[in-house]
């Protein structure tokens, strides 16, 4: 009896030690050192994946998707047709302001719907912090305005580089040694940190 009750309190004793029963070896990092060279290796195992505009999320690459403005639909237009006198033997000229297709584009289809899985720079910096729990908001520029920013000067592993306006162009991961990690076409790779068109600042998303 008393083997019993001993064993019931120390059933009792190891399920209300915190973590003890619900440990899991398969937890994220647990220091921000730890969590950024996470995020970095999650990042450059996706090197070679394809470039595709508005592709990756959370948990991976995924198909693309059509960009608003499709170049290919472009058409010039001008004022009101004029009318013109006809000439025997030759054909009349097209009437000022008809739809014509812009320079390059005539006989060319509107583009049909991407059929490439991949990434695009926001979104395979998504899926790289996602690893460590840490959501992002979608596009460039939603991440610019969300994130800490940091002078280039600052510039840590694991912080953001952002190109073009408020950062609405594109994103790159900075790994260090002057290299960055980014999604662009034709596919994602590392390269040298490039200074035209970036941002003033850097986005830090995990603090130091």
């Amino acid at each position: 009896m008393r083997r019993i009750y001993a064993l019931a309190i120390s059933v009792a004793l190891l399920m209300a030690t915190p973590g003890l029963a619900t440990a899991d070896p398969y937890a994220s990092p647990v220091s921000r050192q730890q969590a950024i060279q996470y995020v970095i290796s999650r990042a450059l195992a996706q090197r070679g994946v394809p470039y595709t505009y508005g592709g990756g999320n959370a948990s991976g690459p995924t198909l693309g998707a059509k960009p608003a403005v499709d170049p290919a639909d472009s058409t010039i237009t001008g004022p009101a047709p004029l009318q013109t006198p006809q000439i025997s033997g030759l054909a009349p000229p097209p009437a000022v302001g008809a739809l014509t297709p812009a320079p390059g584009l005539a006989g060319v289809a509107p583009a049909p719907a991407p059929s490439v899985v991949g990434f695009d720079a926001s979104g395979l910096v998504l899926y790289a912090f996602a690893g460590v729990g840490i959501k992002l908001p979608r596009s460039s520029g939603q991440q610019y305005a969300a994130l800490q920013k940091v002078l280039p000067s600052q510039a840590l592993p694991g912080d953001l580089i952002f190109f073009g306006p408020e950062g609405s162009d594109s994103v790159a991961l900075f790994l260090g040694n002057g290299q960055m990690l980014e999604a662009t076409n034709p596919a994602v790779a590392v390269s040298p940190v490039r200074t035209n068109n970036m941002a003033p600042y850097l986005g830090r998303v995990i603090a130091q």
